[in-house]
């Protein structure tokens, strides 16, 4: 049940990178997996349910690698950071940036994926701002108010989500991780050498 429940999500996860959340339907994912569609709205009752769980399916995948580079204590909270922030710019090796925006579009008027992306986002503050508080608390960092850094970086790494994957091309990989590190260098109250120490 959970096996194929899991398949579901991954084929409704192509067919919407595919074709957008307004374009598909129940039968491009039955059509995909070869099934009926009365079985895959046996599992979700509605298109609506099945896009908002595609997405947290697809997300969670994320949340869990960013966990894995912020959580290695013995590694400086400006290198861990640092990683992780690289790792999720629309540059590096984070997957699903066209999915997010398409959820951000459709959740302005579905319900239920709003909420699964809203909470979704905050996982994705929280573990900025835990990384931060742990460098304040270790004196590495020296900044007031680590939720509102975690904002700022990625209210900063989203809209040049939309810019790099909307348009491609405008800006190079280079410029764009050069003001991400502007960007952690500011916000940290840290200098660059610190911020790229290996240690």
């Amino acid at each position: 049940m959970e096996e194929r429940r899991a398949e579901i999500l991954r084929i409704a996860v192509e067919q919407i990178e595919a074709r957008g959340v307004s374009g598909v339907r129940i039968a491009d994912v039955a059509s995909a997996l070869g099934v009926s569609s009365s079985l895959v709205l046996y599992h979700f009752s509605t298109k609506e349910l099945l896009v908002a769980e595609a997405f947290a399916h697809a997300a969670e995948g994320d949340l869990a690698h960013l966990r894995r580079l912020l959580d290695k204590p013995r590694t400086s909270a400006a290198l861990r950071l640092r990683a992780a922030v690289r790792w999720y710019a629309p540059t590096g090796q984070a997957k699903g940036w066209r999915l997010w925006i398409e959820g951000w579009a459709a959740a302005l008027r579905e319900p239920a994926l709003r909420k699964v992306a809203h909470d979704l986002d905050q996982q994705w503050k929280a573990a900025i701002a835990d990384v931060v508080a742990q460098g304040v608390a270790a004196g590495e960092f020296v900044c007031d108010r680590p939720e509102d850094v975690a904002w700022r970086l990625t209210a900063l790494l989203d809209g040049l989500a939309v810019q790099m994957t909307s348009y491609k091309g405008p800006l190079s990989r280079a410029t764009m991780l050069e003001w991400v590190d502007d960007a952690l260098v500011t916000e940290l109250g840290i200098d660059r050498e610190t911020l790229t120490a290996r240690r």
